[in-house]
């Protein structure tokens, strides 16, 4: 091969994690080594790989109506599509963490849910949806006692046939509507209640995620206002609740997964929560896919880091490998720091889920201050670490020259995929102002927050000043709400770099001391690549 990258195939992308590996001994995790070694050699895998092409090749396809005229409704995907999300369920990267509740599990399920995502983004819609779903299905019990089950399960089958009949469950959302987005209070899908805790749905979503699963979460408005219902695909008896597909969404990105526009026409639901309540009722719904679009960010940067690593470690120029010239080593090794504070932090906000259920096991005081802290953190690197995807996967492209920017490499998808992150589940706005909303109306999530970021004061000068940004910007905000939304992304910023910077002060010295230095120091730039010259280039590359 004419100084050309052999394929990046057959690797073991668990154990060459070296980031990852850190994060979950350091989170209480390390008992599942065991489990993500195999998914690492899984998604390594170049039959993994052949798979994950195919699917986003081969775009789901609507057949609205059969062949006589009459509703069908059904959405085909490629095989490929449907081998990748098996492997997922089957590895519990769906709901693993609520299946098998113990210390540890939510930061196993995330970096089990990196690994997949990692490869193939398309798919950990779905999977994200049906892990962030549990919490909202279990407010009601008698829905709970007949779904978690299906959720729960390890087996994947794409027909459309009563969720009872399937070795599993898989949860899609309709919450938007086309003149509301965000707004969701604005919807004007209206439920008729049935008296008996179903209701019959009529209306239309912008947006409907993953329209061939099992049920979905929808928001639907009561005479008491907006409720949130689930609405099977498919009925116990196996009659097709009606569920009409309008078109699917031409998207940039997320390709191998089809999102639709949908028309529900007396569509059967069952209620969850309280009638009037839909806003509370998903909240940790949103909560969770929040997380997760953390995590798929995140997984998204591996991707780009170990691709651009693995070409600048074969490739030639002006004599020697891209790898050793100093230009080069600075990105790469950038890129590699930014991928880490994505790690660390979504890792973080797991460890943070974890302590949570805890709490609620074991009525600690200690694990009960994790809720507040991941209400605010959780929007915080939403906002932060889903803004740098986009420009991450771009850097890391150009890394590759003219390869990168043809799709017969993994960075041209990887490039259109990290948008959809940022938008999904609130865009930067949203988000920023929801960070905003925390610090002013739950004061115990802002000391939680500021418990956090005190944690290694002293340990860095440039850390320390940094600190004292962020904690005044949190004091002005606390003080002056209306007038701190014009400053609001600044804010966000500046707790998501001050939280990631505390985080790495735990784990690899070369990875912390550069990172601080060169998003926090003095002698900051705004590209990637402009490390100080005190940054252990070769060591953080170690680790990509």
């Amino acid at each position: 091969m004419l100084n050309q990258a052999p394929p990046r195939a057959d690797v073991d992308e668990f154990s060459a994690n070296a980031a990852l590996i850190d994060g979950i001994r350091r989170f209480g995790a390390s008992w599942a080594a065991s489990e993500l070694a195999p998914v690492g050699r899984l998604v390594g895998s170049a039959e993994f790989a052949a798979n994950a092409r195919l699917a986003n090749e081969h775009p789901p396809l609507l057949h609205a109506l059969d062949r006589y005229g009459d509703r069908l409704d059904e959405v085909e995907y490629h095989p490929a599509y449907h081998h990748v999300i098996a492997d997922a369920v089957a590895h519990g990267a769906h709901t693993s963490a609520w299946a098998d509740p113990r210390p540890g599990a939510h930061v196993a399920r995330a970096a089990a849910f990196m690994l997949f995502a990692q490869v193939e983004p398309g798919h950990a819609c779905p999977i994200s949806m049906t892990h962030a779903a549990v919490p909202a299905v279990a407010r009601q019990p008698d829905v709970a006692r007949v779904w978690l089950p299906r959720l729960y399960g390890d087996g994947y089958e794409p027909r459309l046939v009563p969720a009872g009949r399937k070795p599993g469950a898989l949860v899609g959302m309709a919450m938007t509507e086309r003149q509301g987005g965000s707004d969701v209070r604005a919807n004007t899908t209206a439920a008729r209640d049935l008296g008996d805790g179903t209701a019959l749905i009529t209306g239309a979503k912008w947006f409907c995620s993953a329209p061939m699963s099992d049920a979905f979460l929808v928001l639907a408005q009561e005479p008491e206002g907006l409720t949130c219902f689930l609405v099977p695909r498919v009925l116990e008896d196996g009659a097709r609740n009606p569920f009409h597909l309008i078109r699917l969404k031409s998207k940039l990105g997320n390709r191998a997964n089809a999102s639709a526009e949908v028309e529900f026409a007396d569509t059967l639901g069952w209620r969850l929560g309280e009638p009037g309540r839909g806003v509370r009722t998903i909240i940790e719904m949103v909560h969770e896919t929040r997380l997760d679009c953390i995590l798929g960010t995140a997984a998204g940067m591996r991707q780009a880091v170990a691709e651009a690593v693995w070409h600048a470690r074969h490739r030639r120029a002006f004599g020697r490998l891209l790898a050793d010239q100093p230009a080069m080593a600075a990105v790469l090794a950038d890129l590699a720091l930014e991928y880490e504070g994505a790690v660390a932090l979504g890792l973080r906000l797991a460890a943070a889920d974890d302590a949570v259920w805890l709490a609620g096991v074991r009525r600690s005081s200690d694990a009960r201050r994790e809720q507040p802290f991941a209400r605010i953190a959780t929007a915080v690197g939403k906002y932060w670490v889903c803004k740098r995807g986009p420009g991450h996967a771009a850097e890391a492209l150009e890394c590759l020259g003219g390869n990168g920017y043809t799709e017969d490499f993994p960075l041209a998808m990887r490039y259109r995929e990290q948008p959809v992150m940022a938008i999904w589940e609130g865009s930067g706005n949203v988000v920023a102002l929801d960070v905003l909303r925390a610090l002013t109306r739950e004061p115990e999530a802002a000391e939680a927050l500021g418990e956090e970021l005190e944690r290694h004061r002293g340990a860095d000068t440039a850390l320390d000043a940094h600190l004292e940004q962020a904690l005044a910007l949190m004091a002005d905000a606390a003080r002056e709400p209306g007038e701190a939304q014009a400053w609001a992304r600044r804010l966000a910023e500046t707790l998501a770099l001050a939280l990631q910077a505390t985080l790495l002060l735990e784990g690899e010295p070369a990875v912390a001391e550069a990172f601080i230095a060169a998003r926090l120091g003095p002698g900051r730039g705004l590209g990637y690549g402009c490390l100080p010259d005190s940054a252990r280039v070769r060591a953080i590359l170690a680790r990509a």
